[in-house]
């Protein structure tokens, strides 16, 4: 059995059922192999090993009262992943789907990010499978409560700086603050996505989905091609999803296509990103809404997806933009892409598909 084999059934029976992050694992060494073969020491000091074992793994009950009065309990995670570069940096995600394995996926998958910056930063991520959606705000601010009183203890500005991710925005990222300021006594920089009221930067919300877009601004450029006219598909309503097509509008290309948990939009003449802002960031809404606006856009409940994929990547585009979530690329999602003419994949969430399907992508000349 080859080395990286040998280290991904060790960490099989280590860390038992945790599908995704054996998957994160396995890209990231496959793809590197080449140099662990030129260069035995790092199997000789047990480098990977050491990459593949978070430093530390935080775990732990948050119980919070509803509107009703009645005791909720949910379960919290931080997995500060590598600390070698710096202090532990990533995401807080809020979202029912929420496990110690997708933590322990998207922190090492982290490690690697933050790296790329050139920045004195490590790698970790945390979250909860608390669900914002459908909560009040009274009950969104309980629960961040309850969830820091626990988490503070565990981070600072110069050991673990968490931010927002998926369900975390501005609003709960300053209810957090909050209690970490009330119960640590010090107004540090230890969670970033505040508001610029109280120590946030300019530009955070937008700052993913902008640079998404500039990545493929500058791989056109290289290709003598703009983004000018280019029809694109992006998944995803959040932040990420929002800010792309944003950009997106601004330098001349049209997206077609948003989805959220419950569904997806497709319309033609492009998405009317105005109404879609007012759906997500302002009453936190579905965006099953959209259609009361406009009746001439296409409307797929998640019910109704194709089992082996996902409907945004089933209309013709010359771009897609997962933006939502992790493995939002099927083989026959990449198919239908090729079929229809997509030239370029660009990835705005955490790894968007399997990477043999990307790998299955290029072989036919999409980048």
């Amino acid at each position: 059995m080859s080395y990286i084999k040998d280290t991904i059934e060790t960490l099989k029976q280590t860390s038992p059922a945790q599908s995704e992050f054996y998957q994160a694992v396995e890209d990231v060494l496959e793809s590197i192999e080449p140099l662990l073969e030129e260069r035995p020491k790092y199997r000789e000091q047990a480098i990977i090993e050491r990459l593949v074992e978070p430093e530390r793994q935080v775990m732990f009950r948050v119980p919070w009262v509803d509107d009703n009065g009645q005791i909720q309990v949910n379960k919290g995670y931080r997995i500060e992943f590598n600390s070698a570069l710096g202090p532990y940096k990533g995401g807080l995600r809020f979202h029912p789907s929420v496990n110690a394995g997708i933590i322990k996926f998207l922190g090492f998958e982290q490690i690697f990010k933050n790296a790329l910056t050139g920045l004195p930063i490590g790698g970790g991520k945390g979250g909860s499978n608390f669900d914002p959606k459908g909560k009040s705000d009274a009950e969104i601010m309980r629960f961040c409560q309850s969830f820091m009183s626990e988490l503070y203890r565990h981070i600072g500005p110069n050991t673990d700086v968490p931010a927002g991710d998926i369900g975390v925005g501005t609003r709960e990222i300053g209810y957090l603050f909050g209690q970490y300021k009330r119960l640590a006594n010090r107004f540090d920089g230890v969670l970033t996505g505040k508001s610029t009221l109280w120590g946030g930067s300019f530009v955070r919300k937008e700052a993913t989905g902008y640079g998404a877009v500039y990545f493929v601004e500058c791989m056109l450029d290289d290709k003598d091609d703009s983004l000018e006219g280019k029809r694109c598909l992006v998944s995803g309503s959040g932040n990420v999803a929002i800010y792309a097509m944003e950009k997106l509008y601004e330098l001349g290309a049209t997206p077609v296509t948003c989805s959220d948990s419950s569904g997806s939009i497709y319309h033609d003449s492009g998405i009317d990103l105005d109404l879609v802002k007012r759906i997500k960031e302002e009453q936190n809404g579905r965006l099953e809404a959209y259609l009361e606006t406009h009746s001439n856009a296409e409307y797929t409940p998640r019910d109704d997806y194709p089992e082996d994929g996902h409907t945004v990547w089933r209309y013709k585009g010359d771009i897609a933009f997962p933006c939502a979530t992790q493995n939002e690329l099927t083989e026959k999602d990449a198919q239908v892409l090729l079929e229809k003419g997509c030239k370029y994949v660009v990835e705005g969430a955490n790894v968007a598909g399997f990477r043999k399907v990307a790998d299955a992508m290029i072989e036919q000349g999409v980048v």
